[in-house]
């Protein structure tokens, strides 16, 4: 069998290591063009192009898959199926009908639930207590496509969008391996419908969001904290200095100060009242400086000690 892998971002890499195990043949792999990175903005490849480069696939990086050109060149690898993992490009319908088997994707939620770009995170803040990965046989609507298999997992209440996003990616691997094989040993998989009236949507995360409202409530405030570590931080004014908030928890302490006031200050982090319970910091950034806890963070700025 012949197969075109299409992924990105470091998310695909469990995936392209699947489709290299599988038996079957990676004639192409399809990533997004190199982008500027770093302080000199030079343009480095992503984690999919230096994996594809170092097992000695062939890599396809087009701006576009629109073109007649580009749909001529994938046609020209002769698939049997194209497998897409995070790839970031929009597949048009010509392309969706090139391969023999069509095209499988990889979706980091439990389908309808979080169609679109940032399920992983849109989970956590949410407060869902589990998520998964499908494999889907794509459509041309966004995440439409029937479920071909499925792998839960529990969100803990102490997952980060980091510590889901690379479970996730390995269950992904998983799933993605189990269909290959099936697909190779001429086995059927039964495709599920997804009900529509269980669609939600995991828009696109904007650094806009990263910033704490203490008018919402202790919980809700963590979990954007969970959410958006590592990206794109969760941000707070504390003590008159803006910060980057990595980890804080909410704790049950009652209040009738307004919201964002400090409460106290000390050993165990910094407690700034909510417009319901108390959020405690306890891993936080200085602007310009390294993660740091709160302790330490104190140590700095005696002068915001205090106790309830």
């Amino acid at each position: 069998m012949r197969l075109i892998f299409a992924g990105t971002p470091e998310f695909s890499l469990p995936c392209l290591a699947a489709c290299r195990d599988s038996g079957a043949e990676v004639v192409a792999v399809y990533t997004q063009p190199d982008r500027p990175a770093g302080r000199g903005r030079k343009l480095m490849p992503g984690p999919v192009k230096q994996a594809a480069l170092s097992a000695g696939f062939a890599v396809e990086q087009p701006e576009s898959l629109k073109s007649a050109d580009a749909q001529q060149t994938m046609s020209d690898y002769r698939a049997d199926l194209l497998v897409v993992v995070a790839y970031g490009l929009i597949l048009p319908r010509k392309v969706l009908k090139l391969p023999l088997h069509g095209c499988w994707n990889v979706h980091a939620s439990l389908l309808p639930r979080w169609r679109g770009a940032a399920p992983i995170q849109r989970a956590i803040l949410a407060g869902d207590t589990e998520s998964g990965v499908d494999l889907m046989q794509m459509e041309a609507g966004l995440d439409t496509g029937p479920v071909l298999l499925e792998r839960r997992t529990p969100i803990a209440a102490t997952d980060t969008g980091g510590s889901l996003h690379d479970r996730l990616s390995m269950l992904g691997a998983e799933a993605l391996a189990e269909g290959l094989s099936h697909l190779l040993q001429g086995r059927v998989l039964t495709p599920r419908m997804q009900d529509e009236s269980g669609v939600v949507y995991a828009h696109k995360l904007d650094k806009s969001e990263a910033r704490l409202d203490f008018q919402r409530t202790a919980i809700e405030l963590e979990r954007q904290v969970r959410a958006f570590d590592p990206w794109p931080v969760a941000e707070a004014s504390i003590g008159g200095e803006s910060l980057k908030i990595w980890s804080a928890q909410a704790v049950d302490l009652q209040h009738d100060a307004e919201p964002g006031a400090m409460l106290a200050a000390g050993r165990d982090g910094i407690d700034i009242a909510c417009a319901q319970g108390t959020l405690r910091v306890t891993s936080l950034q200085r602007p310009g400086g390294k993660r740091i806890g709160a302790a330490d963070y104190l140590n700095a700025r005696p002068d915001l000690r205090r106790s309830r």
